[in-house]
């Protein structure tokens, strides 16, 4: 599955390219939010060669100005975490994550319950986010 998927939609990629690829996250830690990866299997950031790294940063662009369209969040944490003691879920193939925030959007839950609330459905949010790539595309 993943990315050699055909069905975009049930796997959650909003957005593809020749190097990389806009996919929602399944636990996303704020409503929106975005990994951006390379469509190779690559595990450390530092072997994706230089035509995978500068598509990977115009994917993640394209997913900023998409957020800023359908979501209009105040800020953005943008990181990697790379290896399993960085926090990385998925060690073996690198991504970007791309979490919109907005001021107040943390809570007591995740300190006091390990718990994060997320208050819209994701094929919700996917459907946000896709219409605001669309606007990308057709201005």
């Amino acid at each position: 599955k993943g990315v050699k998927s055909k069905n975009d939609k049930e796997v959650l990629i909003l957005d593809r390219s020749q190097q990389a690829f806009i996919i929602m996250n399944r636990y996303p830690y704020n409503n929106g939010h975005l990994m951006i990866a390379p469509v190779r299997h690559v595990g450390l950031f530092e072997n994706l060669d230089d035509e995978e790294i500068l598509d990977i940063h115009r994917m993640l662009t394209r997913a900023l100005k998409a957020l800023n369209y359908s979501m209009q969040p105040q800020g953005y944490n943008i990181g990697i975490n790379q290896g399993r003691v960085a926090g990385a879920g998925v060690v073996d193939h690198v991504h970007i994550h791309c979490v919109p925030r907005w001021r107040g959007d943390t809570n007591f839950m995740p300190v006091l319950s390990e718990t994060k609330v997320v208050s819209e459905a994701l094929l919700e949010t996917y459907e946000k986010i896709k219409q605001g790539l669309e606007r990308l595309d057709n201005p």
